[in-house]
């Protein structure tokens, strides 16, 4: 007889290694019903849904992809607190079929925390291409738990883990889920410790999991015991740990020589489970492997990377200029729409030239150069993760970054910083290391976003391949654009050497890198995840920021202070000094305005050459190049630039996050002033070196 509905949801969560397929299963079960958030104490973000079936409600909460549960990164320490402390009737761990012995590790961790969990074998469709056998039956005997097959993608076996969930949660069928046995010193050592803190947590399940992290010294389980039951454990079982600490290092074993033996009896646990239960055929993974010699080859990598690049850019470039036009013209009319309908209601000047000719231009204008070119590398960045050459891409930097004192994932941060430099602040979550997560977030605006794309873009075309016709001209301007691309990395490395020998000083740390199997990307959840997750998401943020700057930028532009605008005047207070970068202070003064959206710089500089009282734009690229020329530009003036777009504070947004990941406004200052004194000795060197050979 099926139970009575319960009243509360059952709460599910979904954890598993990284490209496992855990978000397909969390979509296919959820739908649209889905909202993020941060667990509490934590900058890392959730995605929780729910669904219904039959009389029974689901709530599921995908949690970060993790290799394991050792607390060794946010994403580790949010997926291992919400196990413990976030009351889920059940967890479930996705896996990969062709990779078993890597989710078999997280499973038997995650069985120290909790005796509800269900394994949920995914993308059994590509294990069965590469003929790889897995015998579910002696699977489930071996780890005493239920196992289900599923192919998330086609919704096949989802019902089944639905069914398993709701008899663990509803008929209370508990399950004792296999227990790693670790060596005898350190059960021995793990049991004084288990009776104290039985009596401090009221708890059982999980008293050997504490004991264990107690040993090891783990300061983030405290803070998550202290945050979310208000126990100061290390501090109430001071004398019992000292003791059970000081019998294992009577025996040689102290906290990290523990962690290497927990994590190697695991892992030969995990190996010695698949190793039973799962046939592979050592021709499996022909394919891959012919493919990552290639695309991961000493040179070959390198120059495919390079050639992907420059074709990523070539499709921006061209792809994004009609409907940024369109989107010009479509806000164009609106505008005269509403300065019509603010006339007809007699609305004061006051009120509609700040509003009409700050706010809305500003606003519009950074939609309308943003938003295309986003639309389109951001599915391309989505496609590329999606099939399994993002992580290519890192092993191919790897070598480059540790030589540079930093952590390998960097690669991966500095990928998603072509997209939008907050995001790939905040994807700085990845790196273990604090020191090395600090590099990377305090270098990643080295980078151009693509708030600074279209900026680039047209410098090249204007005047370094305005004469070569189409597509020569576009080809051209893509390999110079791959060229910054390249100067841009070049500096970040050599400013994260720089960081690592001064200021963050260490060793690069080592790190496992997967490379995923390769897999065909599907198309529709690439498309909702690059234009809601990304695309809607960033430009939302510069759009709340462009708008009231859009204001401050008409008051500076019209409020007259003795016998020119603000603007003005600060323009020529700062030339003296611009003309050693070979700039002027038009340009200087743009870059400072245009601080919170990078998008609104080359407008500011239009107006302020043309001292308009708002931004302006040209109808064509021959009439902004004899705009600048006639305002005394040249091509050392566009190189230099060039140079400082790549190179100067990053926008606002990208600092208030800075703010945020680091909690500190040291580094966050630091964060704007190492681009720019990079941007502006660049400028100068080549200034002088120009000037040197001018005169000879």
């Amino acid at each position: 007889m099926p139970p009575e509905a319960s009243s509360r949801p059952i709460s599910i969560a979904l954890a598993g290694n990284p490209n496992v397929g855990k978000s397909t299963v969390f979509n296919a079960l959820t739908g649209l019903h889905q909202h993020t958030g941060n667990w509490p104490g934590k900058t890392v973000a959730l995605a929780t849904g729910s669904f219904r079936r039959h009389a029974s409600a689901f709530t599921i909460t995908d949690l970060p992809g993790t290799y394991s549960l050792m607390s060794r990164s946010q994403e580790e320490a949010v997926a291992r607190d919400f196990i413990l402390f976030g009351g889920a009737d059940c967890t479930v761990i996705v896996c990969d079929a062709s990779c078993m012995e890597r989710g078999l590790n997280l499973l038997l961790q995650t069985a120290q925390l909790t005796e509800n969990v269900i394994l949920c074998v995914n993308l059994i469709d590509e294990a069965k291409k590469k003929r790889i056998r897995i015998d579910f039956t002696q699977l489930e005997k071996e780890l005493g738990i239920p196992v289900i097959p599923v192919c998330a993608r086609e919704k096949k076996g989802l019902s089944r883990l639905v069914d398993a969930v709701t008899g663990m949660a509803e008929y209370r069928r508990t399950h004792q889920c296999l227990q790693v046995r670790f060596p005898r010193l350190i059960e021995n050592a793990a049991a004084r410790l288990i009776p104290a803190i039985e009596r401090e947590t009221g708890t059982a399940d999980t008293a050997r999991f504490l004991a264990l992290k107690l040993l090891e010294g783990d300061p983030d389980m405290a803070e998550s015991l202290n945050r979310h039951l208000g126990i100061d454990l290390p501090s109430r079982l001071k004398d019992e740990v000292d003791r059970a600490r000081a019998y294992l290092a009577e025996r040689f074993i102290d906290a990290e020589r523990l962690r290497d033996l927990l994590t190697e009896t695991t892992v030969r646990a995990a190996s010695s489970i698949a190793g039973r239960c799962v046939y592979i055929p050592p021709e499996s993974d022909r394919r891959d492997r012919a493919l990552d010699r290639v695309l991961t080859g000493r040179f070959t990598g390198m120059f495919l990377m390079l050639a992907l690049l420059a074709g990523v850019f070539f499709l921006t470039i061209t792809g994004a200029n009609y409907p940024s036009s369109w989107l010009m013209d479509l806000f164009g009319a609106f505008g005269d729409w509403i300065r019509s309908a603010l006339a007809a209601i007699r609305a004061p000047d006051w009120i509609v030239l700040p509003l009409m000719d700050g706010v809305y231009l500003t606003l519009t204008w950074v939609i309308s150069v943003m938003l295309p070119p986003m639309a389109i590398f951001f599915p391309i960045f989505t496609l590329l993760e999606d099939s399994g050459y993002l992580p290519r891409i890192a092993f191919n930097l790897d070598s480059s970054f540790r030589r540079a004192g930093a952590c390998g994932k960097q690669a991966l941060t500095l990928c998603m910083g072509f997209g939008c430099n907050a995001a790939g602040v905040t994807g700085c979550r990845i790196i273990d290391s604090p020191r090395e997560r600090l590099i990377a977030v305090l270098t990643n605006s080295f980078v151009p976003c693509n708030g600074r794309f279209p900026f680039l873009i047209t410098m090249i075309s204007a005047f370094l391949t305005a004469a070569i016709a189409f597509p020569l001209g576009a080809a051209a301007s893509s390999l110079i654009l791959v060229g910054a691309i390249l100067l841009s990395i070049g500096m970040t490395l050599l400013v994260s050497r720089l960081l690592s020998g001064t200021l963050l000083r260490g060793v690069p740390s080592s790190f496992t890198l997967e490379l995923p199997p390769y897999r065909r990307p599907q198309i529709g959840r690439v498309i909702v995840r690059s234009v809601l997750d990304r695309t809607v998401f960033v430009l939302g943020r510069a759009a709340a920021v462009a708008a009231p700057a859009g204001l401050i930028l008409w008051l500076c532009a019209n409020v007259r202070v003795g016998g020119g605008t603000i603007f003005e005047g600060l323009a020529s207070l700062m030339d003296p000094i611009a003309v050693w970068f070979g700039l002027d202070g038009v340009i200087f003064a743009a870059f400072l305005f245009g601080l919170p959206a990078n998008e609104i710089v080359l407008p500011i500089m239009m107006m302020g050459y043309l001292s308009a009282g708002a931004m302006v734009e040209t109808e064509s690229l021959t009439q902004l190049t004899a705009l600048f020329t006639g305002n005394g530009w040249s091509v050392l003036t566009a190189v230099n630039v060039m140079l400082l777009c790549l190179f100067h504070s990053p926008c606002t947004t990208t600092l208030w996050t800075i703010k945020k990941e680091t909690g500190s406004l040291k580094w966050t200052v630091l964060s704007a002033v190492l681009p720019s004194a990079c941007g502006l000795l660049l400028c100068f060197a080549t200034t002088q070196i120009a000037r040197l050979i001018a005169s000879l």
